[in-house]
This record gives structure tokens, C-alpha cells and sequence, in this order.
């Protein structure tokens, strides 16, 4: 620890102890009032920082606001897009099973069509025959007749009735050329048939003619 002397005082002089007690307060009241200002200033200076700390942590927050706001927007234009795109897909598979099923329908209907007028011709080529037999046959086809409800069906159902068509309809087929092939032979029989009883007739015309000549 330092050791304190005190002033000298110059010999013969009055030492004048108010004065030095003054002077010594002013030195300390400067130096406190020194003290003071340092540490306003500081302090402005530490305000000022903080006052910049707080608008830059704002900017920033404002700037990743914005960038959010803008992220949201693209986001949910590109949603909109991905709905319209998918809207606009699912409405063209639509449209395309309507179109689809529209053509599927119309075969169908266009191959009834074709049934019907196959049993008309089958039933017009059968006219020579007696009316109860005829009306007859009428019925079993008639009930053999297959109903055409296709409007509530799907794609797989509307498969299964077409399967289901073509079979019958190379049942009819096989049918109709059998009863072809069957009138042929009829007609082959009563062809050789009529043959057979010509040549009879024309041997029982030339023995009477022989027996004839015979008696002269």
C-alpha cells in the first residue's frame, strides 16, 4: 500500500484549508460530472445498438413474412393447378368411357338388330310349313330370345353381355346352317324321291305297251 504524505506547506506561508477543501470538491464533482456523461453516452450508444438490433430483427421478421406469403401463394397456385390438371383428366376419362360405352351400346344394339333380322329371315325361309308348326318354333324362339338391358351396366358387364351375345349369336349360326344342311337334304331326298317314282311310271308304260302289241 502506497503511503499518503501529506503537502508540504512552505514555511512562513497560511495555509488555507477552505481552499483546498474547495478545489478538491470541484476536481471530484468534475470528475463525477466526467463519470456521468461517459456513461450516457454509453448508454445512448448502447440504446442506439439495441434500437438497430430491434429494427433489423423486425426487417428480418418482416422479410421471412413476406417470403412465407409468397411461398404460400405459389403453393397454393400450384394446387389449384395440380386440381385443374386433375379435374380436366378425370373429366376426359369420362368423356372418353361415355364415348366408350356409347359405341359398346350401340354394337350391342346394332347386333340385336342383326339377331332379329337373322330369326325373321329363318322364320320367312319356313313359310311352306304348316301354321301350328311354324307358330310353334315362333314361340321357342321367342322364348329363347334374349332381353338387351344394357343401360345400367359398366364397362365389365357390358364385356360379359357381348361374350355373351357372340356366343349366342354362333349358337343361332350353328343352328341355322344345321337346318340348312337339313332342308338340303330333304330337298335331295324328294328330288330322288320323284327320280325314283318317274323311272317307275315310265317302266310300268313300256311293258303295257309291249303287252299291247302283242294282243294285235
Amino acid at each position: 500500500m502506497t503511503n499518503i504524505q501529506a503537502p508540504k506547506i512552505p514555511e512562513g506561508d497560511k495555509v488555507d484549508f477552505d481552499d483546498i477543501h474547495r478545489k478538491r470538491q470541484e476536481k471530484d464533482q468534475s470528475e463525477l460530472q466526467a463519470l456521468i456523461e461517459a456513461h450516457f453516452i454509453q448508454r445512448k450508444k448502447e440504446e442506439e445498438e439495441l434500437i438497430a438490433l430491434v429494427n433489423r430483427i423486425e426487417k428480418r421478421r418482416t422479410e421471412r413474412a413476406d417470403q412465407h406469403r409468397i411461398r404460400a401463394e405459389k403453393e397454393k397456385e400450384r394446387q389449384a393447378r395440380l386440381a385443374e390438371e386433375k379435374e380436366r383428366k378425370e373429366q376426359e376419362e369420362q368423356r372418353k368411357k361415355q364415348d366408350e360405352d356409347a359405341k359398346k351400346k350401340k354394337a350391342l344394339t346394332n347386333m340385336t338388330h342383326q339377331y332379329g333380322g337373322l330369326q325373321q329371315r329363318t322364320d320367312g325361309r319356313k313359310g311352306g310349313k304348316k301354321q301350328t308348326e311354324r307358330e310353334k318354333k315362333k314361340k321357342i324362339l321367342a322364348d329363347r330370345r334374349k332381353p338387351l338391358t344394357i343401360d345400367h351396366l359398366n364397362e365389365d358387364k357390358l364385356r360379359e353381355k357381348a361374350n355373351e351375345l357372340w356366343q349366342w349369336m354362333m349358337e343361332l349360326e350353328a343352328e341355322r346352317f344345321d337346318l340348312a344342311e337339313k332342308l338340303k337334304r330333304q330337298k335331295y331326298d324328294i328330288t330322288q324321291l320323284l327320280v325314283r317314282v318317274q323311272d317307275q311310271q315310265s317302266a310300268k308304260g313300256r311293258g303295257k305297251g309291249k303287252m299291247g302289241g302283242r294282243l294285235r
